[in-house]
């Protein structure tokens, strides 16, 4: 791995142009207001009550993410390709999610092995055949983005079945907008307080045809012990829509009615913030307390939209990733904008050699794994956390990916000991609709906090950052 790149400063300490307001406003700020304002920051995101939980944490249920008050600041023509690089490849997940569960051209081009979807656990054989509104599957993607040098954009996951962390983008902006008037009157930011009319919007335009005039959404929640349940209730209070859970709905004649104060009403959208296998006790997980009974039913008749689509989770599959080249070219005829990350797939026995005689030097992850958890960071990690990692990779490697272990771009960030790069990655969000798709110019900038850490997982001890497009 070599050295990172700085994204505020070129070699020879010459600062990049996006960076160069920022520069001057940190020379003439001391550096104990800068301190001052952290603790402020602090203080608003307890009083408003952000936080998340960490599962299997027995020291803590609720947690504050970290919030650095330095934003990461990305110019106007860098978004550009950015956002262009981001449509290509939410179109090109949307053709391949409608064509595996219909006509599976990309199975018979021999692409995509057959097993990778047919034996995937989170392939969903309910959705063979099963039409979803104008083909949108994937109507809310949070794409996770790196960069490594000026030049390109690397995508290091796909986020297609329940994204979350839009709630901190938002929240992120109103507190700098509020303690730093001054930075924000030097530099004009393209602003992300749009995203909750844009997502309403996009939700509304996938109606089923037999809704009424003016489409009802509901967001269904799994409930206050679910980690992301302040993401939840933030959203469904800026959306103006109502937050549901399975209890709160029920199923006649294949369509779905919430149940109001005035009587029963009916819900064309549901923005649903709980996994496949909870959503309906009929069809997935009979012990699901969390679901709607019949919900399935309803949606094979076409009565409501459920955002994000059943079985979206194929595409999440780090396994899948490795193909999105292929993927993007098939689909659209196109080059990919975005990068990938070079990836061995440890279920061919030749990439997996490779990937046991280089453990030290590779990240591995679990194709199904998330937040950050059941990976190996091979140049941070002991000798015996390597060997555990090389046994179940011969147990099991259709379960694994490598990786070479990428030198993160950095920003400034506010540390204990003043100003110091730290690892960063992007997490924006892109929304699509009957018959657009749009990004908001942003998105949830991850920095892992500790020195040379690569992890930016607030699970794992990450922050996060505001994000400020240049509006040029």
């Amino acid at each position: 791995m070599g050295a990172a790149f700085d994204e505020m400063n070129v070699d020879g300490g010459r600062i990049r142009p996006a960076y160069e307001e920022l520069s001057r406003w940190l020379a003439d700020t001391p550096a104990d207001t800068l301190d001052y304002r952290r603790k402020e920051a602090e203080l608003l995101f307890r009083r408003i009550g952000i936080t998340f939980a960490v599962y299997g944490d027995t020291e803590s249920t609720e947690r504050l993410i970290p919030f650095d008050v330095i934003p990461r600041i990305m110019s106007g023509k860098e978004w550009s390709l950015l956002e262009k690089g981001l449509k290509q490849r939410v179109r090109a997940l949307n053709m391949f999610l409608r064509d595996i569960y219909h006509g599976r051209d990309i199975l018979r081009a021999e692409i995509v092995p057959d097993d990778l979807i047919f034996q995937n656990p989170v392939f969903r054989p309910e959705m063979n055949g099963q039409q979803v509104p104008h083909d949108v599957y994937v109507h809310i993607a949070g794409i996770d983005i790196v960069r490594v040098d000026s030049e390109d954009f690397i995508v290091l996951e796909d986020n297609a079945r329940t994204p979350s962390g839009v709630s901190y983008m938002l929240e992120n902006r109103e507190i700098m907008m509020r303690l730093f008037p001054d930075l924000f009157a030097r530099h004009r930011v393209a602003p992300v307080e749009r995203y909750p009319d844009e997502l309403l919007s996009a939700l509304r335009s996938v109606a089923p045809q037999s809704a009424s005039g003016e489409p009802t959404v509901a967001l269904l929640t799994p409930g206050v012990y679910n980690s992301a349940y302040y993401e939840h209730s933030f959203l469904a209070d800026k959306l103006g829509i109502e937050l549901v859970e399975g209890r709160d709905l029920i199923v006649k004649n294949n369509e779905v009615f919430m149940r109001t104060t005035e009587g029963v009403k009916r819900v064309d959208v549901i923005y649903r913030r709980v996994d496949d296998d909870f959503l309906d006790p009929l069809t997935f997980r009979p012990d699901s307390a969390l679901g709607v009974p019949g919900l399935m039913s309803a949606y094979a008749a076409g009565n409501v939209t459920l955002a994000n689509a059943v079985g979206t989770g194929i595409a999440d599959d780090k396994a899948i990733y490795s193909y999105m080249p292929e993927i993007v070219k098939f689909y659209l005829a196109e080059e990919p904008i975005l990068k990938n990350v070079p990836t061995w797939r440890c279920r061919e026995p030749r990439e997996l050699a490779y990937v046991l005689d280089n453990l030290a030097d590779l990240v591995v992850k679990e194709v199904h794994g998330s937040g950050g958890y059941g990976m190996l960071i091979g140049p941070a990690a002991t000798k015996a956390t390597i060997e555990a990692f090389r046994d179940k990779l011969k147990r099991e490697p259709e379960g694994f990916i490598a990786q070479p272990t990428l030198a993160l771009s950095t920003c400034p960030t506010c540390t204990e000991a003043g100003l110091a790069p730290r690892h960063v990655d992007l997490r924006p969000f892109v929304l699509t609709g009957r018959d657009r798709t749009t990004v908001v110019p942003g998105g949830l900038t991850r920095v892992a906090l500790k020195e040379g850490s690569l992890v930016v997982n607030s699970s794992q001890g990450g922050g996060t950052k505001d994000t400020w497009i240049l509006d040029e």
